[in-house]
């Protein structure tokens, strides 16, 4: 399939979801969506940035692998910090969240250019209901710093719905859509009207996840640690990462 694309210039707009603890990629082929795989296989790759003792940028699994071992080196959950301007340091830089952002969707891009040959790609990119402008104009930056162009910005509510086929239904009327992630949670209102689809009414949060459910139970392991040995695993890094690695399973 790669080859028959690049020998046909083939060059589809692609979809990027780019979330708290995840990312991904994907594009339309005779009507049916397309994850794109990275060079290791993976259709999903976790949202996590390391800049290692070489100073090489390094994403996705073997980033999330060193996030306890290396933490000075490594940044994750970059989507809630979006539209801050309040620089991250990490490995003696400071980087804006968009900058980091973009490194992490550069090794989406790269599914991409394997694919469809390098060069600058028409993205369509989806952020949560409520995200502000800020929000939205770094969202877009970061993706235009990727490589992509920025085709149009879509609503997560929105996007789900389609994927759904909602604005498929004959009838209209208003859908009620519930959007909980790694790390944002939102409830929106989207109003179906001869076939088209807007979010009428949003509300959600910033700091609700999958993430923040893990942590609780990481809390309550250490809590019954305590309680049996008087020892609180939560002091060290190695042990803390054990718990949380535990808590996802």
């Amino acid at each position: 399939m790669s080859s028959n694309h690049k020998k046909n210039e083939f060059h589809p707009i692609v979809g990027i979801d780019f979330g708290t603890t995840n990312s991904a990629i994907a594009y339309m082929h005779n009507k049916i969506p397309q994850i794109l795989e990275s060079a290791n296989g993976e259709r999903v790759i976790p949202s996590v940035l390391l800049i290692d003792l070489g100073d090489n940028v390094v994403v996705g699994r073997d980033a999330l692998d060193s996030l306890v071992a290396m933490p000075g080196r490594t940044i994750a959950a970059v989507k809630r910090k979006m539209g801050s301007n309040n620089p991250i340091y990490v490995s003696g830089r400071d980087l804006l969240p968009q900058e980091v952002s973009a490194l992490i969707l550069k090794e989406l891009k790269k599914s991409a250019d394997d694919l469809f040959g390098e060069g600058e790609k028409e993205a369509v990119i989806t952020v949560p209901a409520y995200f502000t402008d800020a929000q939205r104009r770094a969202t877009k930056q970061a993706r235009e710093l990727a490589g992509f162009v920025v085709e149009r910005i879509i609503n997560e509510p929105t996007a789900a719905a389609l994927a759904y086929g909602l604005n498929n239904l004959k009838k209209d009327g208003h859908i009620l859509v519930y959007d909980l992630g790694g790390g944002t949670f939102d409830v929106s209102i989207v109003e179906l009207m001869s076939g088209i689809l807007e979010v009428k009414a949003s509300t959600g949060n910033n700091f609700l996840g999958g993430e923040d459910f893990d942590w609780k139970l990481v809390d309550w392991l250490a809590n019954k640690l305590i309680n049996k040995h008087n020892i609180d695993p939560r002091g060290d890094i190695r042990a803390k990462a054990l718990l949380k690695k535990e808590a996802e399973n």
